[in-house]
């Protein structure tokens, strides 16, 4: 298939599969004619790379998973480098969500204080 057909099928710009052509992210075939060629391998490989994308994962994080599928597996994940890739970014979701909720409980704190209730109270304690 050409550029604009797989860049269709994918739900993306042919714009983007330039820039991951020029990443090393999508092979860079071109037919007798010139144009690009794909084939459902990069089709598959471009879906994995946005599913990942659509899950927080910067392009770069999504190369090992690439290089699996290149390597003939049948799932990105399948490699024991995708499989550290995820480990780290459930770290690093952890570590965010940690933050988050320190955050929250301080506001919660703030609220209360704010419209002159006990802080225990409203974060689900008693009152004192």
């Amino acid at each position: 298939m050409r550029i604009g057909e797989l860049a269709a099928r994918a739900g993306t710009t042919t714009r983007t599969l330039r820039y991951y052509e020029s990443r090393g992210l999508l092979p860079a075939r071109r037919g007798d004619n010139g144009y690009r060629t794909y084939d459902e391998s990069d089709l598959k490989l471009l879906l994995q790379v946005r599913t990942l994308q659509d899950f927080g994962f910067d392009l770069e994080e999504t190369r090992p998973f690439v290089e699996c599928l290149r390597a003939g597996h049948p799932e990105g994940d399948s490699c024991p480098a995708s499989l550290a890739v995820y480990r780290r970014k459930l770290d690093e979701l952890d570590a965010l969500i940690g933050e988050l909720q320190a955050v929250r409980a301080k506001i919660g704190v703030r609220l209360a204080m704010a419209a002159g209730e006990s802080p225990l109270c409203e974060l689900g304690g008693r009152e004192l």
